[in-house]
């Protein structure tokens, strides 16, 4: 969405758009561990499910959702556990340049990244183990990052979700004003699919004037047999106690109680 001037037509720009968006994702995903065998299948699990080349694939797929291009990917996987990925990514769109006709003509290209690092949770002592997704979008120009929203919701089974999103930096009109803000925005949650809100309680952390947004989610509707590796018993008292765990960590993270 453009922003508008008092006449209501969009904003001419002088030059290149260099408005900088953060968009920050913590994914969280919690499953129970009621024995050291489900306590190691699921660091085998997160191995597999989460590893780098399968995290870059996904950053790549947010590349194609906000019209980027990547120009380089770096990724790592770490021992005993956890994994890091980079893509640099360009856009031309908005940049204030037209693509060279001919091949040895240089122009400027906007220069944006998303990085992502996990960080499992395998506290021996405890009967719940999780894992922490970190995704940070940053980009310049007319890429709008909010688009990806629905695919990172869609990508990951997460049952907590902090999102930021922060723009920074300012531009110009073709009068010479700073622009601090190229789109209009009232919440994060207005870039989310109503039925994935449906299954979270979200809350809103809004400073419109510093342009600093920030939604959090927790899961309300829970398969609850998702969450136990091996057969999950309803009516089984041990089973409810551990899901209440699951339950109070995913409150505790939320509202970040140390325990």
């Amino acid at each position: 969405m453009q922003k508008l001037d008092r006449t209501g037509s969009p904003i001419k720009l002088n030059g290149f758009n260099n408005l900088t968006k953060a968009l920050s994702f913590n994914l969280y995903d919690f499953c129970a561990a009621r024995s050291e065998s489900e306590r190691e299948s699921y660091v085998k699990y997160v191995a597999n499910r989460y590893n780098a080349h399968k995290i870059t694939d996904m950053l790549k797929g947010i590349c194609d959702i906000i019209e980027a291009s990547v120009i380089a990917v770096s990724d790592q996987d770490y021992d005993p556990w956890g994994a890091s990925s980079l893509v640099l990514l360009s856009d031309i769109k908005g940049s204030g340049v037209v693509p060279p006709a001919r091949s040895g003509t240089s122009m400027h290209l906007d220069k944006s990244h998303i990085c992502a690092h996990t960080y499992p949770d395998f506290h021996a002592a405890g009967t719940v183990c999780s894992i922490r997704i970190d995704i940070d979008i940053a980009t310049c120009g007319e890429i709008t990052p909010l688009k990806a929203l629905n695919y990172m919701l869609s990508s990951f089974y997460s049952d907590v979700v902090v999102i930021d999103y922060v723009v920074r930096g300012f531009t110009r009109d073709d009068h010479g004003r700073r622009i601090y803000m190229d789109h209009p925005l009232r919440s994060i949650q207005d870039y989310i699919d109503p039925k994935i809100l449906a299954d979270y309680h979200s809350i809103d952390l809004t400073l419109q004037s510093d342009n600093i947004w920030q939604t959090k989610m927790l899961r309300t509707k829970l398969d609850e047999s998702t969450y136990f590796l091996d057969p999950f018993h309803s009516e089984d008292p041990a089973s409810r106690a551990i899901l209440e765990a699951i339950k109070k960590e995913m409150r505790g993270v939320l509202h970040m109680w140390p325990e």
